[in-house]
Parts: C-alpha cells; sequence; structure tokens
C-alpha cells in the first residue's frame, strides 16, 4: 500500500540533514545509511549513498529518474546464483 498524499513521501531527517550539510560545504562526500524507506527527494540528485542491505554496504548514485522512488529498490537483498541442473 502506498503512503498518503495528506502524509506526504516518508524521509529521514538524519539523512537530509547530512545532505543539506553537504551542500553547504560543496563536498561529494559518501553517505552511510540503513533508512531503506527513504523516499528519494530532489536534493539527494548527485550524490552517491551507500544503502545496507543486510549484509554490506551498496554504493547508489542518485539521478533524476530515481527522485520518488525509495533507496531499498536499488540495493538488492538477495542475489541470485542460478538453476540447479540435472546430471546425466
Amino acid at each position: 500500500m502506498s503512503r498518503s498524499i495528506k502524509k506526504g513521501p516518508f524521509f529521514n531527517f538524519k539523512l537530509l540533514k547530512k545532505i543539506n550539510r553537504l551542500l553547504f560545504l560543496k563536498s561529494k562526500k559518501v553517505i552511510k545509511t540503513w533508512y531503506r524507506n527513504t523516499v528519494i527527494l530532489p536534493i539527494f540528485i548527485g550524490f552517491t549513498i551507500l544503502v545496507h542491505n543486510g549484509k554490506k554496504y551498496i554504493p547508489v548514485f542518485i539521478n533524476k529518474e530515481m527522485v520518488g522512488h525509495k533507496l531499498g529498490e536499488f540495493s538488492f537483498t538477495r542475489s541470485f546464483r542460478g538453476h540447479s541442473f540435472k546430471k546425466k
């Protein structure tokens, strides 16, 4: 289910505060986060965010097509190892 329009998109204020600090300093430092449910805002464009997938941090470079999606959509938690095959 999607979030109510009245409530607006969910984003973490700590992550937004870090992005604003980097914008003020004009730095492109990488930010680590565990908040996979944060909606990508237009202010995030051009930054690389390391999103935790449960085991390690996956780098996600934010571009304008990602705005409105969640960070967890770009950090996969499962890896496909292939189908099993039958031996003859």
